[in-house]
């Protein structure tokens, strides 16, 4: 998205909800190179068992245009009103998206009327990190990640409106902050520190840090090879959405010219891609051209 003008920032009246965008048209992404690493080491992750109280997220934050899935607000209020007046399990393994939805799914949650165990399967990375804070009790694989990082968005524009755009993020830095603060108990400020740095903590270290609370048995956890090479195919798309928008494409222009390119690698572009038999050859197309991009940006940095 293209963002220029601040929007007006609204929070539900339940004490603790972290607010989110009056225009929801607003995104914030989870980074290209998150996904990358969430294909790498988590993707494809998931539980053994599950039951009738459990909500699994084991997909990016927020529609997702490219496979018509993705984890919503709506989505989980569902589910929660099928579950009725139980306790409730929340499997994540999602490298984030956008952060926005995040903070309405962690809204939900919480008004929840009964516990919520989190059960962070492989990776909780951005706004999935956000949802796993509203766990009464959190529980992290030994080779699972938590990673946390400020808010971002895609904007164009002048330096007024660049001053503008930062002012106006500067309420969901604080309260994603105030939020890993008051559920591990540390202190505001060096919360603040880790999201700048956009820090990844392994099972043990987030438990050390508070993000978690306890480790999940190796035995609760398998490897859905298939889902793993799925994904990855699928974050190739995701991943070059975001670079060409990063580069002032807008949003319907990033996305034409993905599809363009799948066209001429897959004799049924409009089909699935985790179906596509050209996979290997759009995912190198891909490739190519997010090497021109980047070649690009470099040149016009050193002119």
């Amino acid at each position: 998205m293209k963002h220029r003008r601040p929007l007006k920032v609204t929070a539900k009246a339940r004490p603790g909800a972290l607010p989110v965008p009056a225009d929801r048209s607003v995104s914030a992404f989870t980074q290209p190179n998150v996904l990358e690493r969430w294909s790498e080491d988590a993707a494809g992750v998931r539980a053994l068992a599950t039951g009738d109280n459990v909500i699994t997220m084991f997909d990016v934050i927020g529609e997702d245009f490219w496979t018509g899935g993705g984890v919503t607000a709506k989505k989980v209020s569902a589910q929660l009103r099928a579950i009725g007046d139980r306790p409730v399990e929340v499997q994540i393994n999602s490298p984030g998206g956008d952060m926005f939805e995040g903070f309405a799914i962690y809204n939900v949650l919480r008004e929840h009327s009964q516990p919520i165990t989190v059960k962070i399967m492989g990776m909780a990375a951005s706004a999935a990190s956000i949802i796993a804070m509203a766990g009464d009790a959190i529980e992290i694989g030994v080779s699972s990640f938590v990673m946390i990082h400020n808010c971002e968005v895609v904007a164009i524009g002048n330096r007024h409106d660049m001053a503008e755009t930062a002012a106006w993020m500067e309420p969901f830095d604080a309260a994603m902050r105030d939020v890993y603060a008051v559920r591990t108990g540390q202190k505001p400020e060096d919360c603040a520190k880790w999201m700048d740095a956009e820090t990844y903590m392994s099972g043990s270290l987030a438990i050390e840090r508070g993000f978690a609370d306890s480790l999940l048995s190796a035995d609760q956890l398998t490897v859905d090879e298939n889902a793993k090479a799925s994904d990855r195919k699928v974050n190739e798309l995701r991943a070059m959405e975001q670079t060409l928008m990063a580069s002032g494409y807008s949003r319907s222009q990033a996305r034409a010219r993905i599809n363009k390119i799948k066209g001429t690698s897959d004799s049924a572009p409009e089909a699935s891609t985790t179906d596509s038999a050209g996979g290997s050859e759009l995912v190198g197309d891909l490739a190519g051209l997010l090497t021109t991009i980047k070649a690009g940006a470099g040149q016009s940095q050193s002119a």
